[in-house]
Order: structure tokens, then sequence, then C-alpha cells
């Protein structure tokens, strides 16, 4: 005799309408619980939807229309859970969570060049032609038992070193992601400037901001004075990866899904930057790049040019 018990089967209609009734809870019962689903409100997402649509040509299946599907797809990034997780939360199969999640992410790869900010042109008194900050992160990955020890970094995490430029409001202009985390910074910015469409940075135009720091008084001479001037701008690139891993979870943590899946960063840059999801984590951020003789003349001369215009300005 038989006595396994089968669990109860929900009827289609049943589950389409638990289906329903979450879809509607989740994106349009206001925009406090879709930034908590999804890290924006109602209107970004609509203009997400709208994007993926008409440019990268996204649309619905016979199963799954293309707000549901988008909307697992951030769900994902948001919190960093596994495709069981969106079974549950959108009453959908495993191999339906995982097939749109990849049609998603192929979507959102060619919004690239609508999401990522390009700089406006800004004149600085002794700024001129600046493209903006530059740091670098690590962000943890998930990659085959035989790349390891190439990701490994100097703390013996797996990760990928990513170099990220943004602009002075906090903006990304310029992300390039894949690189190994033992890979040495200066590789990955000669990498940036050798590509055909790579970084592009004004001849002669180059702004060291992490040599010299910590000048709490009014400057006392150029390097003080430099420091202070290009403090400002040092933080605004840490702020922005900070924003930007304390709003997507699956930027902070070892990632359940496989290395290719975590370039996704591109649909934060869809809204406005705020500070809502800026996170006290401590950061792995890269805080050196190597220095040649020719840049660290530049430079001090600049520091020296500042400082005197300063000091006239303040006689």
């Amino acid at each position: 005799m038989n006595n396994n018990k089968r669990l109860p089967h929900t009827p289609s209609g049943t589950r389409h309408r638990i289906r329903e009734l979450a879809y509607f809870h989740m994106i349009h019962e206001s925009d406090i619980v879709c930034r908590q689903s999804m890290r924006m409100d109602r209107r970004t997402f609509t203009i997400l939807c709208h994007l993926l649509r008409n440019v990268a040509g996204l649309s619905s299946t016979e199963i799954v229309d293309v707000e549901e599907m988008v909307a697992m797809f951030l769900h994902v990034l948001a919190h960093d859970v596994k495709n069981r997780v969106i079974q549950r939360e959108f009453v959908r199969s495993g191999e339906t969570v995982s097939r749109h999640f990849n049609i998603v992410l192929l979507a959102v790869v060619q919004l690239y060049e609508e999401l990522i900010k390009r700089p406006v042109p800004r004149l600085y008194l002794n700024l001129q032609n600046c493209l903006g900050a530059l740091d670098g992160t690590y962000i943890k990955v998930n990659v085959p038992v035989g790349d390891r020890s190439t990701f490994r970094t100097r703390k013996g995490e797996i990760a990928t070193n990513v170099l990220g430029v943004c602009d002075t409001k906090g903006d990304f202009v310029y992300v390039l992601a894949g690189w190994e985390g033992s890979a040495a910074d200066s590789r990955i910015l000669r990498d940036a400037l050798s590509q055909e469409n790579g970084l592009q940075v004004p001849k002669g135009q180059r702004y060291h901001l992490q040599e010299w720091r910590g000048a709490a008084n009014a400057p006392t001479n150029p390097n003080e004075y430099f420091n202070m001037k290009h403090s400002s701008a040092r933080n605004v690139i840490e702020c922005a990866f900070d924003v930007l891993k304390g709003r997507w979870a699956i930027l902070r943590g070892k990632s359940y899904y496989p290395l290719e899946m975590t370039y996704c960063k591109d649909v934060d840059d869809v809204d406005e930057g705020d500070s809502t999801y800026a996170t006290t984590i401590a950061s792995e951020d890269i805080h050196y790049i190597e220095t040649t003789n020719e840049w660290s003349q530049w430079r001090d001369e600049l520091a020296e040019s500042m400082f005197t215009d300063w000091q006239l300005r303040n006689a």
C-alpha cells in the first residue's frame, strides 16, 4: 500500500489570480512598495519598460508580458535572490524565471547608449576639459573553479575589478567591467584607453585625487590646496559606488549567477541618483593607480598654479 500523499494541485485559474494580485501589489499599489521591490518608483519602472520595448526590442511572450519579466529581473538585482524565490513571488516555474531573466538581461545590455550618461562640457577655473572622477571597485562574482585563481583578490575573495568614471553629479559616464580581481589597476586603465570605444581622456588632462589627502585647516602649500579642491571630486565617485551597491544587493555579496550576468549595472542610471540606498557597508574600492614622472610633474605644476591663484584672490 502506498502511503505517500500528493500535495494538492492548484488550478491554473487560481495561480493566475494569485499572480495578478501579487504583480499588482508589487508594481501598481504605491511608489513605496515599488521602490522596496525593484529599487525604482512606478514612473521610472514605466520609462524603463518603454525603453526596453522601443529601443531594445523587448516584447511580451505567450505567457509573460514585458512588465512582469522586467519586474522579475529587477527583483533579482535588487535583493540578490535565487530562482526559487522568484518562483514563489511570481508564481512561475523555474524554467520560466530563468528564460525571461536572460531575455531581459540581453535587452538591458542594448540600452547602454541610452543609460550611460554622457559628460556635459563644463569649464572649471583650473580643471578645464575634466571628464570626471575615476576609481575602481571589486564586485564578487561566481566563476568556474578553474578560473578562480585569476579572479582572486589580495584579500582572497573571488571578484571582478570594475573601473568607473562619474561626473560631478555622480552620474556614471564610463564603466569597464570584466577584468579579473587579480588584474593590476594600471593594466585595466590602459585597456580602457586603448579600446575602440573606450575611455576618452582629453590629451594632457589628468587630475590625480589620491596622492595628497587630509588638510583640515586652511591650505598652507600647493599640495594642501590641491587636496582640498579635489576632495569633493573624489567623494563623488566613492558615493556613486556606495549608492550603486546599496541599491542593488546583487553587487554586494557573492552572486548566485554566472559571471556574464553580473554586468547589469547600466539599469541604475535610468533613475536619478539619490542617497536613499546609500550604505555604510565597508567598500573594497581600489585606491591606487600607478603614476609616472610625466603625470606627477604635470600635477605638481597644476597645484602650484592653483595655489598661486588662490593666494592672489585672498591677499
